[in-house]
C-alpha cells in the first residue's frame, strides 16, 4: 500500500485529516513518523502560497505524495483578518478561542468565514514538486462565547447560522461541511489518481 504524507505537526489536523482521508487506498504517515523534521517558512500572504511551500518541501524531502493545508478564520469586525496570520494570531494570552471572543466583544459585524487551501505535492526528482490547489470556505459568526467540546482552535466560538459552533457538531457532519472537509474532499479524486499510480 502506498504511503500519503500528512505534512503537519499540528495534532488537532493530524486527528482532521485521518478522518477525511481514512477511506484512500494510502498509508497516511505524519512527519515524525517516518522521522522528518522540517521547518517550513510560511511568509506569503495567501493560503495557496502558503499550503504550496510546505506541499513542495514536505514532498521533496520525503519522495511522498504529499497534503499539506493553510487555513485560517476571517472576521469581518477585524478587517478580514487575522486570515493567513490565524495560526500566530492567538498564542500567548489565553487561548485563540477566548482571545477571539473580546476581540469583537462590541463589534456590530460578527460575521466571519473560515477558508482552507489544501495542496498535493507530487515528488519529480530533485526539482521543485509539482503542487495541485483544492480549497474551501464555511460562512458563520463568532459566537459569543465557546461552546463545544470538538474540534480544536477556534471551532469553539465559530458560528453556524444555525447557532451551533463548529465544536458542537458531531465530527462526521463537522467533516462534511467544514472549510477543510470541503477542501479535502475536492482533492480526493486527484489523490485517488495518483495513489494509482494514473
Amino acid at each position: 500500500m502506498r504511503r500519503l504524507l500528512v505534512a503537519t505537526t499540528n495534532p488537532g489536523k493530524q486527528r482532521e485529516f485521518a478522518r477525511l482521508l481514512a477511506h484512500l487506498p494510502a498509508q497516511l504517515v505524519t512527519p515524525s513518523e517516518i522521522g522528518l523534521d522540517l521547518e517550513v517558512e510560511e511568509p506569503y500572504d495567501t493560503y495557496a502560497e502558503n499550503a504550496s511551500a510546505k506541499a513542495d518541501a514536505y514532498a521533496r524531502a520525503s519522495g511522498l505524495v504529499t497534503v499539506a493545508d493553510d487555513s485560517g478564520l476571517e472576521v469581518a469586525a477585524l478587517g478580514g483578518g487575522p486570515g493567513v496570520r490565524t495560526g500566530r494570531w492567538g498564542k500567548g494570552d489565553g487561548g485563540d478561542a477566548r482571545r477571539m471572543v473580546a476581540a469583537v466583544a462590541h463589534a456590530h459585524d460578527r460575521g466571519a468565514r473560515m477558508v482552507c487551501v489544501v495542496a498535493i505535492g507530487i515528488p519529480s526528482g530533485d526539482s521543485a514538486a509539482r503542487v495541485e490547489l483544492h480549497s474551501g470556505a464555511i460562512e458563520g459568526s463568532i459566537a459569543r462565547e465557546p461552546r463545544g467540546d470538538g474540534g480544536f482552535g477556534y471551532d469553539p466560538v465559530f458560528a453556524l447560522p444555525d447557532g451551533r459552533t463548529t465544536a458542537e457538531l458531531p465530527e462526521a457532519e463537522k467533516d462534511r461541511i467544514s472549510h477543510r472537509g470541503q477542501a479535502v474532499a475536492a482533492a480526493i479524486p486527484r489523490l485517488l489518481e495518483l495513489l494509482a499510480g494514473s
